[in-house]
């Protein structure tokens, strides 16, 4: 995605590759077979260009890219398992090519793989950053879990989520770029708050993705979030927006966790604007952060921070 991280994200690759390794067959097979499925990386491109916008000249932020993206992946196999998800990326999930039980015990090794990474930095800040990320995380799962199949979650309970579940990885992503640099606490900061904003608007255009796009383009099975009970913001606007018979519809839906009646779901989406609602929170967010790595000094790394944020709310995948 960008070229100018050719040469940082073939270390990253490079550290992945060698740390995953293990002595036990099966952790290699399931971690191949991970590797095997790409990604967006976009979490170790955060951090790299934040590191490399504010100067930085060491090797540390490949090694630590590599512990975000593992840390990542090991939040993927278990949301796989909990909601028993088929597809990802294209492709059968861990969970469903090898069972449950592997894919929760391969995450909880890429856990304990990337703590023991982390004490390679030798930086108590660093630690202390991603331990803290990791428990939000955990966090952000659970309440998740507590808002499944409830068509009472509002927008404040529901961008909370997102806050812990998926927007904190970026916001530790991008504080440990501008931690690795020493920069000091105004510009700490602002690189997570730049995280915060952009993992944020990423969830956001995800939300949306789920009702308009293509499966073969998404790599996922579209209205999944509904089959699965969730009440994302799409429908939760629909909830305050519709007619009687929209919420009604809505309601039911993500109380039984179906997509019989995708076709009238969707129409009640476009008829409210949800989509349209959803895609401006999104590119607000974006634009925030883009706001705030403006500042930085002139270089191609703070350019592609304000081009990732951009493009951000502009994938359609």
């Amino acid at each position: 995605m960008f070229p100018i991280l050719a040469a940082d994200l073939a270390e990253v690759d490079s550290v992945i590759r060698q740390r995953l390794s293990s002595e036990v067959a099966l952790i290699n097979t399931v971690a191949d077979y991970i590797i095997a499925a790409g990604g967006k990386r976009i979490r170790p491109v955060l951090l790299l260009l934040m590191a490399r916008a504010h100067g930085y000249q060491g090797t540390n932020h490949h090694l630590l890219a590599a512990v975000v993206e593992f840390i990542h992946t090991a939040t993927l196999l278990h949301d796989d398992v909990v909601d028993e998800s088929a597809l990802r990326r294209g492709r059968q999930t861990a969970n469903a090519a090898f069972g449950n039980a592997a894919a929760v015990l391969v995450g909880d090794f890429l856990y304990s793989r990337a703590f023991q990474m982390m004490v390679d930095a030798n930086q108590m800040r660093v630690m202390q950053v991603l331990a803290g990320a990791t428990n939000t995380i955990a966090e952000g799962e659970v309440l998740q879990l507590m808002n499944v199949n409830d068509p009472d979650v509002d927008e404040a309970r529901y961008l909370q989520v997102i806050r812990y579940k998926t927007a904190k990885l970026f916001e530790a992503a991008a504080r440990l770029g501008a931690i690795l640099c020493g920069c000091q606490a105004d510009a700490e900061i602002a690189a997570a708050a730049y995280g915060r904003h952009l993992g944020t608007a990423f969830q956001l255009v995800d939300d949306v993705l789920d009702y308009n796009g293509v499966s073969d383009e998404i790599g996922k099975t579209v209205g999944d979030d509904l089959r699965e009970g969730k009440p994302t913001l799409p429908l939760i606007h629909v909830m305050l927006n519709g007619n009687d018979a929209e919420r009604a519809l809505v309601r039911e839906a993500i109380e039984q966790g179906h997509t019989d009646h995708f076709d009238a779901i969707m129409m009640a989406i476009r008829r409210t604007g949800a989509l349209d609602y959803t895609m401006e929170k999104a590119i607000a967010e974006a634009q925030t952060a883009a706001q705030l790595v403006a500042q930085l000094q002139d270089s191609p790394y703070r350019d592609a921070l304000i081009a990732l944020a951009e493009q951000a709310v502009r994938r359609d995948r």
